[in-house]
């Protein structure tokens, strides 16, 4: 069954060069299923297959002659194209996720809503990032938060962005209002604010000093200023020194 092809045909549905496909017939990677009389090149059904096998390796990074052994080692099509089909759902999931990550930055930086590492780097390779997070938080929190924020439902997610920009509009109001960062009423805030952290910790809380280096990144790092600032010019500040304050009377 099946039919049969020339290399312009081939080279053609597969986006690639008749040039190409010489080169790999050459390199034994795609050998024609037969040569005509006047010296013409065809494949067959198998071919397509072994074609598309080739591609996809090359896809994944991989150099001709790696493909060559790649291919020379799975004897099992069937097998072979079921682990071809595991790695692209794998990669379909990170683009996926990496393509949701884009659209919640974009979203949020536009509404100058607070932004999570769990949430901006989801489906990014987290290398870059992780030194950075573990230095400010910990290994513990960071392995911790990264595990909770995935295991949550978007509603779920959602909701607890919603708690964060309620806190930051109520620091807002009691700054305006004149209040002392150390004020009980704005030490219920911090308490409520505490809360909302340690839930992403999972078992564990942040100490003083964890807390306080939160308060002094709203502070010193612009992308999350903006989410205490918008509710009035230094309030970023002013949630720094209540943190801090609860951070010395609460927190070891």
């Amino acid at each position: 069954m099946g039919g049969e092809w020339s290399i312009q045909d081939l080279a053609r549905a597969a986006g690639t060069t008749s040039r190409t496909l010489r080169h790999y017939g050459q390199l034994g990677l795609l050998p024609p299923s037969r040569v005509g009389a006047n010296g013409y090149r065809y494949y067959d059904q198998d071919s397509l297959v072994r074609l598309q096998r080739i591609l996809l390796l090359r896809e994944l990074g991989l150099g001709l002659p790696v493909i060559a052994e790649v291919l020379a080692g799975e004897q099992d099509t069937k097998a072979a194209l079921r682990t071809h089909l595991d790695l692209l759902r794998q990669q379909q999931d990170r683009i996926a996720r990496q393509i949701a990550s884009v659209r919640t930055t974009l979203h949020k930086t536009e509404a100058g809503e607070p932004l999570m590492p769990q949430e901006t780097f989801d489906g990014f390779d987290h290398t870059r990032y992780r030194d950075e997070v573990i230095e400010r938080w910990g290994k513990d929190a960071y392995d911790n938060s990264d595990r909770w924020w995935r295991s949550l439902s978007e509603a779920d997610r959602r909701t607890h962005q919603q708690t964060h920009l309620d806190i930051a509009a109520d620091y807002g109001r009691a700054q305006q209002a004149g209040l002392a960062p150390a004020d009980a009423e704005v030490q219920d805030i911090v308490r409520r604010h505490f809360d909302w952290v340690a839930v992403g910790w999972q078992g564990g809380h942040p100490d003083a000093r964890a807390f306080t280096g939160l308060g002094e990144m709203y502070v010193a790092d612009p992308r999350f200023a903006r989410n205490y600032d918008k509710h009035g010019v230094g309030t970023a500040e002013f949630v720094r020194d209540a943190m801090r304050a609860y951070a010395d009377a609460h927190l070891e």
